[in-house]
């Protein structure tokens, strides 16, 4: 087996290219160690020291790491970790939470023609550009002309994230729905 690392614009946050499904659908996102126990990688991938945070793509893991260490410290035990979590067969998600996060948060209310405007466009231009970086954004909610948004995976705390949301995603959703005024990220 063999795996493929690729850089993200976050450099607290690496991704894993496994070469085989991660997720069949939809994400998954451990912020913490906190509640990883329901899946066997992410718990395996906690026990490496250093690191903060796990995502899962379809066929992506992305790890982010404490500042006060170095890839080069921990990159082995990630991959060694990863490769012995594929090569053992064990499920990534265990039981009920083999269903991961499909994604956008349910919206009721007036604006329901606008929502779906906005969730089509997060998921045919948004989403697949921020996944090649291995991260995810999701709709949160919309009110007033505001679009809320989560960032997860390589997008949460990244450094470039502000401008992402702001020159490119509030941009095109402005461009192509009027009732758009502002986009902000929102942390779940």
């Amino acid at each position: 087996m063999f795996i493929q690392t690729e850089s993200t614009p976050n450099p607290a946050t690496l991704k894993f290219l496994p070469g085989q499904t991660v997720l069949e659908m939809g994400t998954a996102d451990f912020p913490s160690a906190v509640g990883a126990d329901v899946s066997p990688l992410a718990a395996r991938i906690f026990a490496v020291e250093g690191v903060t945070g796990v995502f899962f793509g379809t066929d992506f893991v992305t790890v982010t790491k404490a500042d006060a260490v170095e890839w080069d410290h921990i990159k082995p035990a990630l991959l060694g970790a990863i490769m012995e979590h594929f090569q053992s067969g064990t499920a990534v998600m265990a039981g009920d939470m083999a269903q991961p996060n499909s994604g956008h948060a349910e919206h009721t209310g007036e604006d329901g023609e606008i929502v779906v405007q906005i969730k089509e466009l997060l998921d045919s231009r948004v989403r697949p550009a921020v996944a090649q970086d291995g991260g995810d954004i999701t709709f949160h909610g919309f009110e007033r002309g505001i679009v809320y948004l989560h960032m997860q995976g390589a997008c949460a705390g990244c450094p470039s994230s502000t401008l992402t949301l702001k020159m490119g995603i509030e941009n095109l959703l402005r461009h192509y729905i009027p009732e758009v005024s502002e986009v902000r990220p929102v942390a779940v």
